[in-house]
């Protein structure tokens, strides 16, 4: 059923997609755990670092306990003593190994096996990462046995301590860590999550809300998002957006301006066409009267109706201006360039001179109607830039035709201002070129339609007074054997 212009077409309506997490939720969610994951690759180290220093204040201690230990008369320390000393520094045994003899300090309930043993002369970085995971997750009061170098000329010292006070140290140092680490997570989380949304989501929020309103109303200048001054790829997206919504929207106005055209045009077609068959009907009783002025134009008016007819029918026929296939024949150029000057009404015009330096016998192989239209058009924008600058000192057509090679060349000249250097950008496209009030700026565009149908070329001619357009339509190839075939047979 066909929808008429009081008919509202009903809009398709887009799917609402479903509420996800947005791009700040999602950049939240990602910086959270890689601050944490950062902030456990901190705490491995630094739980092993906590052990090793521990056990090294034992050591320490225990150095010191074996001086005071040593430096007793005979080495007899009161067993009441020691055990302050071992308790003061949180061990149950302390030896010391001078040259070949091992010779204990202090002891007090001494264990009868020693779970652990650790040298703290040979540990590496990995080892103690791994013992420090181990000593956590074990259970138990059990005992260890720390190796360390002695001062003075002692070889080592060794010293016995318990594993549970050293886990539960390990224990708070963990908490005091996982609450700062939590602490750090969360200001840092935040001011990444701060700065990634102001740098970043929020432009990226700006784009997209460009991008939906300018999808609700794609025609509306309103909506072309206003570039900020940033140097980095985001303010190049906005530049390029804005640049693309620009050339969408003087498309899209082009577009519209073409319907509307299009469809005025049809309207029109439909009753000129009337009008010029009523108008064609006269003519031909025109041409019965035996005036002989009548009897010479008669004719040529019959020829240009039909050719109005004709047009106006492939208007109709297709629904907008497609130009048909040219029916390409070789024809003449002199007498095609004279009719056109009889159209123009340059044949009477004695403020316009005309030349015409057509070598002689020159043919171009075109269709002859879409060839007239096209000089018919670069002929009128000539006597049009003419007439808008009717000072000039000269006011002149020129018309030149030559053959190079199998490609037929028509220049077009005139005297007057020529084409303003803003226009050529756009020389041959609708609605871009007209300089005139009231023009439509199809002329020019309709020529180089024409003559890129035949294969050819139009463009303008620079460093010459006033504008010059040269046309090239190259022959069609002929097949050797349909040449012979004609030879034959003539």
């Amino acid at each position: 059923m066909a929808v008429t212009d009081d008919q509202a077409t009903p809009l398709k309506q887009r799917p609402t997609p479903p509420l996800r997490l947005g791009l700040s939720g999602k950049l939240l969610l990602l910086t959270i755990p890689l601050v944490m994951i950062a902030g456990l690759l901190i705490y491995v180290p630094a739980i092993a670092n906590f052990r090793m220093n521990r056990l090294n204040d034992r050591l320490a201690a225990a150095n010191t306990a074996a001086l005071v230990l040593d430096a007793a008369p005979s080495g007899m320390v009161p067993d009441s003593l020691a055990r302050q000393i071992l308790t003061s520094i949180g061990a149950r045994a302390v030896a010391i190994k001078m040259g070949q003899q091992r010779r204990l300090l202090a002891s007090a309930d001494l264990p009868a096996a020693i779970d652990h043993d650790v040298d703290m002369r040979t540990m590496t970085v990995w080892s103690a990462i791994v013992d420090a995971f181990e000593l956590m997750l074990e259970h138990g009061d059990q005992t260890i046995r720390v190796v360390g170098p002695a001062p003075g000329q002692a070889q080592f010292i060794e010293v016995v301590i318990d594993e549970k006070p050293l886990r539960q140290a390990m224990y708070r140092f963990s908490r005091n860590v996982l609450v700062v680490a939590l602490l750090i997570a969360g200001l840092t989380a935040g001011l990444v999550y701060l700065a990634l949304h102001y740098l970043f989501v929020r432009p990226m929020r700006r784009l997209t809300a460009s991008l939906v309103g300018f999808h609700e109303n794609p025609e509306s200048s309103a909506r072309i998002i206003v570039p900020s001054q940033r140097g980095d790829e985001i303010g190049v997206a906005e530049r390029e957006l804005s640049d693309m919504q620009r050339d969408l929207v003087s498309m899209l106005h082009q577009k519209s301006r073409l319907a509307a055209l299009g469809l005025a045009v049809s309207k029109i077609n439909h009753d000129l066409r009337n009008l010029l068959a009523s108008s064609q009907l006269l003519s031909d009783q025109l041409a019965s009267v035996p005036d002989p002025r009548v009897q010479r134009f008669a004719p040529k008016l019959l020829r240009s109706l039909e050719r109005a007819i004709a047009f106006c029918q492939s208007t109709l026929s297709y629904g907008r201006a497609q130009e048909a296939a040219p029916d390409r024949r070789v024809m003449l150029v002199e007498p095609a360039v004279a009719e056109v000057r009889e159209s123009a009404g340059l044949a009477t015009d004695a403020s316009i001179t005309w030349i015409s330096a057509i070598e002689r016998g020159l043919t171009i192989d075109a269709d002859p109607d879409q060839l007239f239209r096209v000089l018919l058009n670069l002929v009128r924008n000539a006597v049009q830039a003419l007439e808008s600058h009717p000072d000039a000192s000269t006011m002149q057509i020129r018309i030149t035709g030559r053959r190079e090679g199998t490609v037929a060349i028509i220049e077009v000249s005139d005297t007057g201002p020529g084409v303003p250097a803003k226009a050529r950008e756009h020389l041959f496209e609708a609605f871009q070129t007209s300089g005139r009030p009231g023009g439509s700026g199809l002329g020019l565009a309709i020529a180089a339609e024409l003559i890129r149908a035949h294969g050819g070329a139009i463009h303008l001619v620079e460093g010459t007074i006033g504008a010059t357009f040269r046309i090239s339509i190259p022959d069609r190839p002929v097949e050797l054997l349909s040449v012979r075939n004609e030879r034959a047979r003539a």
